[in-house]
């Protein structure tokens, strides 16, 4: 079993007995992904690039706590829709990989249409 399936798992265990299934469909997991992005984004707000390693440290808590909602989201979300995500990364990165050529983009950030 995969650590996407034990996860999974753990937190189909946790949603049932409090039946907040009913509130978990695609579309509000979609949503709910994107509003914890937006949480993510705000610690960030008003970072600047000489501060970044100490503002990190000292949210380094409220950091982990979005990752692990939109983590959460996002495992529910794939097991709601039946998608593999283990099949469905490993699938993205070979497209990336084609994409972005180590020796075209090493260093770049221009999008794959401009390498």
């Amino acid at each position: 079993m995969s650590t996407f399936e034990d996860l999974t798992r753990q937190i189909i265990e946790f949603r049932d007995p409090r039946n907040c299934k009913q509130f978990r469909s695609p579309r509000n997991l979609a949503a709910s992904i994107s509003i914890e992005a937006a949480g993510l984004l705000e610690i960030f707000q008003w970072t600047s690039d000489e501060t970044i390693a100490e503002d990190v440290g000292a949210n380094r808590t409220d950091i982990e706590r979005e990752l692990a909602d939109i983590v959460i989201y996002c495992l529910l979300l794939a097991h709601e829709t039946g998608t593999d995500l283990k099949a469905a990364l490993e699938e993205k990165m070979l497209e990336n990989n084609s994409k972005y050529p180590e020796e075209r983009s090493r260093g770049s950030r221009a999008k794959y249409t401009e390498l």
